[in-house]
């Protein structure tokens, strides 16, 4: 039996874990920090799990943006990032002193990849992995393999048409008011005036929120085509009613173009994640898993 590790590399905190694809053996959290502490708290997890024999792969799932193809000069590094402290930070490289082949993407790619085989994206050719937290980020499969390009998804940093009574003015250090600098936590958080959980359902500014989410949802059934739209991450995990309210405003931003997305057809498409916070661990060991076949997710 393979023995493959995984780094959930997140922008609140780190998850190093031990397993296979579909199954998680040892687990170790911690916040995420700086990178050399941070890293060195994950190469010192996975190094102490080289007892009985030596790990096999490594997959790494991060936060972003980091460059992601094998073939630029600065692959696995991180590039202009809100996160302090992180800009131009080596991530591939220290996991590397190790000596095992590694695969290296996205946190929410890696999501997306556990979700796709053994979560709510099952059967699904083509899907997106949302997650709404401290940041928003999208991963994006086609053909059940992650989007790559010039770089990679960027979904939380689309500018989208506002509501009309919405005079917030965003929380993104780049863009102001993008997807994420309206819809992440630290957003709904100056946009509330609280912690998004403590604020009640009925409070009438989920509305502006939801517009916003729905918003977002129908652009990228516009440009991706979806199957299946996984929304994860905590904000929608501790207020369940945003993703139903943003669903059901999703029809008439399409205007009845595409036939298919009644109401009951969407609510079916957009859906909470099955594996939670599982999603990227699980995405890890994923990318471990190609790593050790010799076929890196992220080339």
């Amino acid at each position: 039996m393979h023995k493959l590790a995984g780094i959930e590399l997140g922008g609140t905190k780190t998850v190093v874990v031990l397993g296979a694809p579909g199954r998680i053996d040892e687990r170790v959290e911690f916040p995420t920090t700086d990178p050399a502490e941070t890293l060195g708290r994950a190469i010192e997890a996975i190094a102490g799990w080289r007892d009985d024999k030596p790990i096999d792969a490594i997959g790494i799932a991060s936060f972003g943006p980091i460059r992601v193809s094998r073939e630029a000069a600065d692959y696995g590094m991180m590039l202009d990032t809100p996160k302090l402290g992180w800009s131009g930070a080596e991530v591939v490289a220290p996991v590397a002193a190790l000596g095992c082949p590694i695969a290296l993407d996205t946190d929410v790619n890696g999501a997306a990849l556990a979700e796709h085989r053994f979560g709510a994206g099952q059967g699904c050719e083509s899907m997106v992995y949302l997650t709404i937290g401290t940041g928003l980020g999208g991963g994006v499969l086609v053909g059940g393999t992650p989007a790559h390009g010039l770089l990679h998804p960027e979904l939380g940093h689309v500018r989208l048409r506002r509501a009309a009574a919405d005079r917030f003015e965003g929380a993104c250090a780049f863009h102001g008011d993008c997807v994420e600098g309206l819809l992440s936590g630290p957003a709904l958080a100056a946009r509330l005036g609280t912690h998004p959980s403590r604020v009640d359902p009925d409070n009438p500014m989920w509305e502006l929120v939801a517009h916003d989410l729905a918003e977002l949802l129908a652009m990228l059934v516009l440009t991706v085509s979806p199957q299946r739209i996984v929304v994860g991450g905590g904000v929608a995990g501790k207020q369940p009613h945003l993703l139903p309210m943003a669903v059901s405003r999703m029809p008439a931003l399409l205007g009845g173009y595409l036939r298919d997305c009644t109401r009951e057809r969407l609510a079916g498409m957009v859906v909470p994640p099955l594996l939670g916070d599982d999603a990227g661990p699980m995405g890890s060991l994923v990318l471990a898993a190609k790593a050790f076949e010799g076929h890196p997710v992220s080339a």
